[in-house]
């Protein structure tokens, strides 16, 4: 097992006949990482307690695990999972701890899922730069990462705080760095001013910014800073608004079309063509979130709806469980989505 022994293991029967519960100790060789593990106070370990049902009693650098059957080996891979992150030398948080534990119960659930390796452990899809690597924490974050590595152009779409926009700009950060695209093209509509940006002070970076912080958080993250700020004065970071996009071609770029579903159809096409030779498109969006005046057609509806049997074209799409923000923000979603109504927020440049 990854950085850690089983010492000892029992199955028994519990009271009732429909459930078998279990109970093991796992011992972390290096006793610092167990530490982090645990998190202070053992608040890691509180967690995988709430979430799965089970009992974690660390002493040391052990913790015994017991409960259902099935719920412990869930908090077992978890666990093997984190503490081969920081083997690694990453750093891991409350959120990397609630990931790992929706992969762990998602690897049971779905038999064939792609982040099962032979020995059952987590193998999850990631995005690395030199400043930062981070992780799927859903199976639909890591279908989405996989799918930005295999394909030219891809859509995802879904609710607020799923990360969509965050992995997007973080992957096009992965590929300027590989030198597999020479440069990163952000754009997004700004609906709010009809994209007449000209009444607006400064030039085109300070008339935009307002609509593309998101994304510049994303970059930021991925990338230090000065590097950004020099990317951007190079022209290798680009901010292009969409109105700007028309009658270019974009080669070995890698292209972001942020809050897309506020395009219009001709807006989208137009966009969608500018994809030039060694080029990489993503487009992130929320079709239940349009801005669009009444009567005015998605443009990102439409093509979701256009190019579904179209290859070389990823669609992904996210769902409230896929929300990886506060644990509030996913039970918000589900009330508008049961209400029928829009949800008032964006999506945002954090996880």
């Amino acid at each position: 097992m990854n950085g850690h022994e089983l010492v000892s293991t029992s199955s028994r029967p519990s009271k009732s006949p429909a459930a078998e519960t279990s109970h093991f100790v796992l011992t972390f060789e290096n006793n610092r990482f167990a530490s982090e593990l645990f998190g202070q106070f053992d608040q890691n370990l509180k967690l995988i307690e709430q979430r799965l049902n089970i009992d974690a009693r660390p002493r040391g650098n052990s913790v015994a695990i017991s409960g259902d059957v099935l719920a412990t080996n869930q908090a077992r891979k978890a666990l093997d999972y984190l503490y081969g992150r920081l083997q690694a030398g990453a750093a891991i948080d409350v959120s990397d701890v609630e990931g790992a534990i929706r992969m762990a119960v998602a690897a049971d659930d779905q038999l064939q899922l792609p982040t099962m390796e032979r020995k059952a452990k987590l193998n999850l899809a990631q995005i690395s730069t030199r400043k930062k690597t981070i992780a799927a924490r859903t199976p639909t974050q890591d279908a989405y990462i996989r799918a930005l590595e295999r394909s030219e152009l891809v859509f995802g779409v879904g609710p607020a705080g799923t990360g969509k926009t965050y992995l997007a700009v973080a992957h096009a950060a992965q590929l300027l760095e590989r030198g597999t695209v020479d440069r990163i093209v952000l754009s997004r509509p700004a609906v709010e001013a009809g994209e007449r940006l000209g009444f607006l002070p400064g030039d085109m970076k300070e008339k935009v910014d307002p609509y593309l912080r998101p994304l510049y958080d994303a970059l930021y993250d991925m990338m230090p800073g000065d590097k950004v700020e020099r990317a951007i004065t190079a022209g290798v970071i680009e901010i292009a608004p969409l109105a700007f996009m028309r009658g270019r071609t974009l080669s070995n770029a890698a292209v972001i079309l942020d809050e897309a579903q506020n395009t219009t159809s001709m807006q989208m096409k137009m966009f969608l063509t500018r994809l030039g030779e060694n080029g990489r498109m993503i487009i992130t969006g929320d079709p239940t979130q349009v801005d669009l005046p009444r009567g005015v057609t998605s443009g990102l509806v439409e093509a979701l709806r256009i190019l579904k049997e179209v290859e070389g074209v990823s669609v992904v799409r996210f769902k409230d469980q896929d929300v990886v923000r506060h644990p509030m923000v996913a039970r918000i979603v589900r009330a508008y989505e049961a209400d029928g109504a829009v949800p008032v927020d964006g999506e945002s440049g954090s996880r």
